[in-house]
């Protein structure tokens, strides 16, 4: 894993984004020479949550009405 210090890392920071992308290596950001950040290239297909279930799933039945009648919950759900 390369290691460069904060201030060139601000210098260079699309630079170095595009580095760890291309590379797919991670990047150790150092301030006065100790760990402060990483930089890791993403894998969009793994860490994409929006849309995870699409096509996994089938609804199947009323998802909006309970599947208990009204009349069994009892008086102090009414």
């Amino acid at each position: 894993m390369k290691t460069i210090p904060a201030g060139a890392f601000k210098t260079n920071c699309l630079a170095l984004m595009d580095e760890v992308q291309a590379k797919r290596e991670s990047l150790l950001i150092t301030k006065h020479g100790k760990p402060v950040a990483k930089l890791v290239p993403i894998d969009s297909d793994i860490d994409d949550i929006f849309g995870f279930y699409a096509g996994k799933i089938r609804i199947t039945g009323d998802i909006i009405e309970p599947t208990i009648p009204l009349e069994e919950w009892g008086e102090e759900f009414r």
